[in-house]
């Protein structure tokens, strides 16, 4: 058994900014963004902590290291890097719909087969590196307590697909910056959501 608290990266230029798509840009956190980091961390005690995970893009990374009060090494894990958005990186939904209607609603129909922004990931791919992670964790943490920072894309899809979701309804689950999600992978990697999007 696996307790994991997943946990989104706290607020970057790009989300400041009509949120735009950030993918697998490397942009770090605005001030706003080092706060929520900074005020999550009360709700995480680093001492039932067994171990810490985060994507290796700096905006997951430094919330992992602000979230945990530098108490522990956070392991980087490039499993965990947000999906790559292709052309939609940087863009608002409205400015890349525009340029590219009939794009957008493939991915929203069927995101599990479409290219996000015509060259990045499906959101197969993702889930299938996302489930992987955790897969191992649950093998060498054995009745463990982990810390995952993550990304909104990967983070939703991973939920949709373990809790049995089409991957198209990933945008119905709720994942704002620097907010923790808690769930418990059994022995057989079955999940129990027991907490969305506290802060």
């Amino acid at each position: 058994m696996l307790t994991i608290y997943l946990l989104r990266h706290g607020e970057t230029p790009y989300n400041a900014d009509g949120n735009r798509y950030c993918g697998t840009t490397d942009i770090g956190l605005t001030d706003k963004g080092i706060a929520q980091a900074t005020s999550i961390s009360q709700l995480i005690d680093p001492q039932k902590i067994d171990a810490v995970y985060a994507s290796p893009l700096q905006r997951a990374f430094r919330t992992a290291q602000l979230a945990i009060r530098n108490q522990q090494v956070v392991i980087q894990d490039e499993r965990l890097m947000e999906l790559d958005f292709g052309q939609w990186e940087g863009k608002t939904r409205e400015e890349f719909v525009a340029e590219a209607p009939a794009l957008w609603e493939q991915w929203d129909a069927a995101p599990e087969k479409t290219r996000a922004g015509g060259t990045g990931n499906t959101a197969t791919e993702i889930v299938m590196r996302v489930d992987e992670f955790f897969m191992d964790k649950l093998q060498q943490h054995i009745n463990s307590t982990l810390l995952v920072v993550a990304h909104n894309t990967v983070n939703r899809l991973y939920l949709a697909y373990k809790l049995g979701m089409p991957l198209r309804n990933y945008r119905r689950i709720v994942q704002e910056n620097s907010a923790i999600t808690r769930f418990i992978l059994n022995d057989q990697g079955e999940l129990s959501l027991h907490q969305l999007n506290a802060h």
